[in-house]
């Protein structure tokens, strides 16, 4: 009986990441979408407050009660959820502002793959932390540096202004799992969210005040895809993560969250338009491998990095 139980919790976590990464597939068709009508730290901007929104009733009902260890190397700044959630915020910032100012430039299905690749990125930036690492983080990179090539880089040996910012942003967002695996064992996680969340949304408005020329009524006309980036891709998928990944097998965690890169290729074929040349899609294919094979040559017992999303 308690064989059977397990292996309902398991399904279930692995149906609940399954959706998490149909939400963040999908959210880059309605990031490229939105910014028919608002501009790129506008768009993030609304979403991320939006989804601070979602995150503050469970905040609330948790009563934002977490573990604090203030004594840490890392100063008396980050060992606070405040500045914690602040830092954070500013990586994701930075994450963000890049992936959703590329998303003007290259295919919804580029910039989830090409995103992806943070995956990869976080053993290797883990080795300058002093971090072991295996022969499948090299093998990862390897297969996921040919599937880029095929992917992005042309005649010219030159590769596209979208793809190179998604690229940069790829690293923001690798950094992003390492801040976030110190923080989440001292603090309350939804309080390191919502603050992130909430610290992304003011530099995002701030900025796009500065540089962009919103109106209220571009705002209405992007409500769909903004809704849809805010409520789901930050507020919902986020939740749902965290709840699947406390019953979920890291292999499992690991395949299905790579499948977030596959979704926002078939949204950007179905929705958009999208299509991939064989070049292109060969290299979506060894990239998705890459992706795989950092994550799956470990032991079984490993935790996989928590995903960024979209």
């Amino acid at each position: 009986m308690v064989r059977i139980d397990q292996g309902s919790q398991t399904l279930q976590a692995d149906g609940l990441l399954l959706i998490t990464a149909v939400i963040w597939g999908f959210a880059f068709v309605a990031q490229r979408v939105g910014m028919e009508h608002v501009g790129p730290f506008g768009f993030n901007g609304v979403r991320f407050a939006l989804g601070c929104l979602v995150l503050l009733p469970l905040l609330c009902r948790n009563g934002a009660r977490g573990v604090e260890r203030p004594s840490d190397r890392a100063g008396v700044f980050l060992s606070s959820s405040l500045g914690g959630g602040l830092v954070a915020g500013l990586v994701l910032f930075a994450g963000a502002s890049f992936q959703q100012v590329a998303l003007v430039y290259t295919t919804a299905g580029n910039a989830g793959f090409i995103t992806g690749l943070y995956v990869v990125l976080v053993p290797i930036i883990g080795i300058a932390l002093g971090h072991r690492t295996h022969a499948g983080t090299w093998t990862g990179a390897a297969l996921a540096g040919v599937g880029l090539y095929l992917l992005s880089v042309v005649d010219g040996f030159t590769i596209s202004p979208g793809d190179l910012l998604v690229l940069i942003g790829a690293f923001f967002w690798a950094g992003h799992v390492h801040l976030i695996g110190w923080l989440s064992p001292r603090h309350d996680p939804l309080k390191i969210a919502f603050l992130q969340y909430a610290a992304c949304a003011a530099l995002s408005l701030v900025v796009s005040a500065a540089v962009e020329q919103n109106t209220a009524g571009r705002y209405l006309s992007a409500a769909v895809p903004i809704l849809y980036g805010g409520v789901l891709s930050v507020g919902v998928a986020y939740t749902l993560q965290v709840v699947a990944q406390k019953s979920a097998k890291p292999a499992h965690a690991a395949i299905i969250l790579s499948l977030e890169a596959v979704f926002a290729a078939i949204g950007g074929w179905l929705i958009l338009g999208e299509t991939l040349t064989p070049r292109a899609f060969a290299g979506c294919v060894l990239m998705l491998c890459g992706m795989l094979m950092s994550q799956l040559w470990r032991a079984p017992s490993t935790t996989v990095p928590v995903a960024s999303g979209s």
